[in-house]
């Protein structure tokens, strides 16, 4: 997480109803987790998002771009710049979708797929360290308990 601001006087920041809520729980699970696993991924110059797009497309040769922002829930606004980035990279590229000269499908290169196994080791070896936090079973518990809470609230 980030560092720490210098404490005055040792006291602790009083949270208030803010320590016991799922949301700010929820928020700080999410950055310790991410600021980890970009560690890892520090030596390939990767971020969490544009890795989950190179793991889509080595899995779905060809998709759109909206199709993979879909999938991934990110804005097309916000897709093109990581997809540019890819592709700037040589880590992917984008091809012309027989039957559609207009429409342009994804793919890895080869080099996106070298690196996406390499990426792909140190997310696995992030995962474990992540297993064993939780201690036996807490991956699968943990899993569906998010799974549930990504479920949309009923009317």
């Amino acid at each position: 997480m980030n560092t720490p601001p210098p404490a005055n006087d040792d006291a602790a920041i009083d949270l208030g109803p803010l320590a016991a809520m799922l949301h700010h729980a929820l928020r700080d699970a999410q950055a310790q987790v991410l600021e980890e696993l970009q560690a890892s991924f520090a030596v390939e110059d990767m971020r969490p998002l544009p890795f989950a797009i190179l793991v889509v497309l080595a899995r779905n040769p060809g998709l759109r771009q909206i199709q993979v922002g879909f999938a991934l829930g990110i804005q097309p606004t916000n897709l093109v710049p990581l997809i540019d980035g890819l592709e700037q990279r040589g880590l992917a590229e984008r091809r012309v979708v027989p039957g559609d000269r207009r429409a342009r499908g994804l793919f890895l290169t080869k080099l996106g797929a070298e690196t996406l196994a390499r990426l792909e080791a140190n997310a696995a070896a992030h995962e474990f360290r992540l297993a064993e936090r939780l201690g036996p079973g807490g991956r699968e518990q943990l899993l569906s308990l998010l799974r549930r809470l990504a479920r949309p609230l009923p009317d």
